[in-house]
């Protein structure tokens, strides 16, 4: 698989706009247009191969799943995962002759993920650092009263921080991926230790991912209940996660539903005595 000069511009452009305030902040972009899910279906249409870049974008997104930026931190840049990583991946598969629905291919994709996610969180801090440049221009417009320059501040200028660190090196290695993933075949053959290990702690990682998440959401014990029975749910009944996930919106709705009738009900009961 080849990736043109127009197809690595794309990738580069949805890079930009994976946190860029003009695409509705950090909801539109950084946490819809920035996960791997929905990258991975972005990818997977600029590539040409839809099914494929679904198939990463979901093994990736896995990994990523917990991930948070409390205060501007951040352990991984998904936005070079999305864009940079599940690229990487469809090509590495392809050239490997390997399926992304198999489990070798889901750790080789992972793999990736993990790798490139760590390394763009240098193009992220980039970002921050140059964006403070545009934060001096715009306490210098309020202290002048010139509150229109604001606006540039704020929907203009951050464009040269994105193109710096996300457009350009999006682009560069995209455009470079057949042949980086060519000197990764030559360096680590596929029967060496190096890949498989590769393989071994790709397929891991996604439990590091959901233990995160677990972390965060369990406080109890009977908090693994409705957990585990997803899983019950789709050994037994072979669904995918999209059917889960419709599943367990309905419980979710059901449990809203209850926890505010409670209130009224008791309000009701309150009433009914004061009348008597």
């Amino acid at each position: 698989m080849e990736i043109s000069v127009i197809q690595a511009a794309l990738l580069g452009l949805f890079a930009c706009l994976a946190s860029m305030p003009g695409m509705g902040g950090s909801a539109v972009g950084n946490y819809t247009l920035g996960r791997p899910l929905v990258g991975g279906l972005v990818c997977g249409i600029i590539l040409g191969d839809v099914r494929t870049g679904i198939l990463v974008g979901a093994a990736m997104q896995l990994l990523y799943i917990a991930l948070v930026t409390p205060g501007g931190t951040v352990s991984a840049d998904v936005r070079a995962v999305s864009y940079i990583g599940i690229p990487l991946a469809m090509i590495a598969l392809k050239s490997y002759g390997m399926d992304a629905a198999d489990a070798d291919g889901i750790g080789l994709a992972t793999s990736f993920g993990a790798m490139v996610g760590t390394l763009g969180t240098v193009l992220f801090y980039g970002t921050a650092t140059m964006n403070l440049i545009w934060q001096h221009i715009g306490w210098k417009a309020v202290e002048d009263g010139n509150l229109h320059q604001l606006y540039v501040v704020d929907m203009v200028l951050p464009w040269i921080s994105h193109i710096v660190c996300s457009f350009l090196p999006t682009f560069i290695i995209c455009l470079m991926g057949a042949g980086m993933v060519d000197t990764i075949k030559t360096v680590l053959p596929m029967d060496g230790l190096a890949m498989k290990t590769i393989f071994t702690v790709g397929s891991l990682l996604p439990c590091v991912g959901i233990a995160i998440l677990l972390k965060q959401i369990i406080s109890k014990a009977t908090d693994f209940i409705p957990f585990f029975v997803g899983f019950a749910l789709a050994a037994a009944l072979g669904i995918n996660l999209v059917v889960a996930t419709i599943i367990a919106s309905m419980f979710a709705f059901m449990n809203y539903e209850i926890k505010t009738i409670k209130p009224a009900a008791a309000g009701a009961s309150d009433d009914d005595e004061e009348d008597i």
